[in-house]
C-alpha cells in the first residue's frame, strides 16, 4: 500500500490501521468454529455471523490500540522496518485512534449482548477478556507483549477461546473436537506474531518492549516458529486418529510446502524483507483453515 499519497484522515488510513492483512486471525477461527457446529450438525446462521462479525470488530480495535500505545511508548519510531503505523506516521492522531478503538470495542460490546441472549452469561465473560486483553496487549499498567506474554495471548484468544466459544454459541457446549481445533488454529496466529516480533526486535529493545524473542534471543523466535507450523499439522492426523472427524480433516496438509517455504524465509531474512513473510504466514492460517473447516464440515457424523 502506497501511503505516500494517503491523506491523513481518510478512509485509506482508517484502513492502514485496521491491518487488513492479519484480519485472516480473526475469520479462520469463526470458520473453524462454525466447522466444528456442522461437524455435530447444529450450525445457526445468525450466532455465527454475530460471531463472526464480532471477531472482526475486536481485532480491527486490537489493531488501533497497538498503532496507539506503541506509538505512545516510543515503540514506532522513524527505525522501525515493518509497515507504516497510522500514528508514527501521522496518517491518524493518537485522538482519533483512541476514538476508533473505542468504537469497535463498543459495536462489539452490542453483538456480545445478542450472543450471550443465545448463550448465557458465560458469553459476558468471554467478550469482557477479549476486549480487556486486546486492550492490555500494549495498553495498560502491564502491557502483555512488552512483557513477553503476547503469544499467550494470542494463542489462547485467537484460538480456544475464539473456535470454542464459535462452537459453543450455536450447539450450547463446547465439544472436544472444536478443542482439539483451536489449537492449529491459534499457534498459526501466533506465528504471525512470531514474524512481527523476529523482525522488530533491535528496534524492540530500544523501545524496552520485552517480547519472547528480546529476552530469549533470534534463536529462540525461530525454533517458536517452527514449534507452532509443526504443532499445528501434527493435530488434524491426532483428530482423524482419534475419530473425531473423517480423512477430509487432512487436507490442510496440503498447504505444508507452503509452511516451508515460510520458515525458510524466517531463516534467511532480515528486517524489512519479513513484512512478505508475515502477510505470508497470515495467508498461510488462511488457506490452511479453509482447507481444516471444509474438511471438518465434509465430516458431519463423526463429532
Amino acid at each position: 500500500m502506497n501511503t505516500a499519497l494517503m491523506r491523513p484522515g481518510s478512509a485509506a488510513a482508517w484502513w492502514l490501521a485496521a491491518r487488513p492483512a492479519t484480519l485472516s486471525a480473526a475469520f479462520v477461527p469463526v470458520a473453524v468454529g462454525t466447522a466444528c457446529a456442522a461437524a455435530a450438525h447444529g450450525v445457526r446462521v445468525l450466532p455465527a455471523l454475530a460471531a463472526l462479525l464480532g471477531a472482526f470488530l475486536i481485532q480491527i480495535g486490537t489493531n488501533f490500540a497497538n498503532d496507539l500505545f506503541d506509538f505512545e511508548k516510543g515503540a514506532d519510531t522513524e527505525a522501525r522496518v515493518g509497515p507504516t503505523r497510522a500514528a508514527q506516521s501521522g496518517l491518524l492522531s493518537v485522538g482519533a485512534l483512541r476514538v476508533g478503538m473505542l468504537a469497535s470495542f463498543g459495536l462489539a460490546t452490542l453483538l456480545g449482548v445478542y450472543l450471550t441472549w443465545i448463550g448465557g452469561p458465560v458469553i459476558v465473560l468471554v467478550g469482557v477478556l477479549s476486549i480487556l486483553s486486546g486492550i492490555a496487549y500494549t495498553g495498560g499498567p502491564y502491557p502483555l507483549g512488552y512483557h513477553g506474554l503476547g503469544d499467550v495471548f494470542v494463542l489462547i484468544f485467537f484460538g480456544l477461546v475464539a473456535v470454542a466459544t464459535t462452537a459453543f454459541v450455536q450447539l450450547g457446549h463446547v465439544t472436544a473436537l472444536s478443542l482439539w481445533a483451536s489449537w492449529p488454529v491459534g499457534a498459526l496466529a501466533t506465528a504471525i506474531l512470531v514474524v512481527n516480533n523476529v523482525r522488530d526486535r533491535e528496534t524492540d529493545v530500544v523501545a524496552g518492549k520485552g517480547t519472547l524473542v528480546v529476552r530469549l534471543g533470534r534463536g529462540a523466535g525461530l525454533f517458536e516458529y517452527a514449534a507452532l507450523l509443526l504443532t499445528s499439522y501434527a493435530v488434524p492426523v491426532v483428530i482423524w486418529r482419534l475419530e473425531l472427524a473423517g480423512p477430509l480433516v487432512l487436507l490442510p496438509l496440503l498447504t505444508a510446502p507452503l509452511a516451508i517455504v515460510r520458515m525458510r524465509e524466517l531463516v534467511l531474512r532480515r528486517g524489512e524483507a519479513l513484512n512478505a513473510t508475515l502477510v505470508g504466514t497470515a495467508k498461510l492460517l488462511l488457506f490452511f483453515g479453509l482447507l481444516f473447516a471444509a474438511g471438518l464440515c465434509f465430516s458431519r457424523g463423526f463429532a
